[in-house]
């Protein structure tokens, strides 16, 4: 098993299930509201999410490796995995705080688009995919940067969003219950980890470009307690970056992280206090 075959089955899970919802909402209400005719319109938006955000891997691979020097691909690779680490940090908060309304808002935009024309229809189903898919293509670019292959994350990712298929498909035909809270609660968790290992190894990208110094600056050495050939050193490194000789900025960047959002997210979330109702005095007779 490749060392980032977990990490990107993990984001392939997350953000393939996201994208899978949105698509049986919108697929549930074009057939419980009669208007099965729209469903190509549906589906032809959700190719055209999906293929764009496999070109978009595309290019960043094929711009890394076939048109930058050593040092520009490291600059690039660092770019790449900070944006990552800015997407799957809005992406977590925005779930948490949207997973409740989501399912209301997606109904009452396809039921506006429905009576302006095919067009609209094809263009909230795209909207509604293409955010998940870009942030997939970005994640795994940045993700898979510490892998020894390809085929790995490649892999790990695939079979994640296949998944996510799957548990979409069996929520539809009501074979199958999860409690979503609890799932993007877990997942969510597991995610922060995963991307303070995306900035660790963005920092360790900087410094091999040369912008950030202290590359050989070790925070500790403890190879022999976490042997890097082992299975457990290739499946902290492959999910959350963990390793046994890190450099001092790289585990600044780590707990600088992972430290605050993670209590970010672990605090309750904010409820609107509900109006207070003002009761009118009533006259006297």
């Amino acid at each position: 098993m490749s060392n980032a075959f977990l990490g990107n089955y993990l984001i392939g899970l997350r953000e393939g299930l996201e994208a899978t919802l949105v698509v049986t909402v919108l697929v549930a209400f074009l057939v419980k509201s009669g208007h099965k005719e729209r469903l190509p319109q549906v589906w032809s938006g959700v190719v055209a999410a999906v293929l764009l955000s496999v070109g978009l891997g595309a290019l960043l691979t094929f711009v890394a490796q076939d048109l930058l020097s050593f040092k520009q691909r490291e600059l690039f690779d660092a770019i790449a995995s900070a944006a990552a680490v800015a997407f799957v940090t809005w992406m977590i908060f925005w779930m948490r705080r949207a997973a409740r309304t989501i399912s209301g808002d997606l109904r009452a935009k396809l039921s506006g688009a429905i009576d302006t024309g095919s067009f609209a229809v094809v263009t909230i189903a795209f909207l509604a995919v293409v955010r998940e898919g870009l942030e997939t293509a970005v994640l795994f670019y940045a993700a898979a940067q510490g892998a020894t292959t390809s085929a790995g994350p490649l892999l790990g990712i695939s079979i994640g969003a296949l998944t996510a298929v799957a548990l979409g498909w069996a929520m539809y035909r009501s074979a199958l219950r999860i409690n979503l809270t609890k799932f993007f609660k877990w997942t969510g968790l597991l995610l922060v980890l995963v991307a303070a290992g995306i900035f660790k190894y963005s920092v360790h990208d900087f410094q091999e470009a040369g912008v950030l110094p202290g590359l050989d600056m070790h925070a500790f050495d403890i190879t022999g307690v976490l042997d890097p050939g082992s299975w457990y050193a290739a499946l902290l490194s492959g999910m959350f970056n963990i390793t046994a000789q890190p450099s001092v900025l790289e585990m600044i960047a780590w707990v600088a992280y992972a430290v605050p959002v993670l209590v970010l997210f672990l605090l309750p979330p904010r409820t609107k206090p509900a109006p207070t109702r003002v009761v009118e005095p009533t006259a006297a007779n």
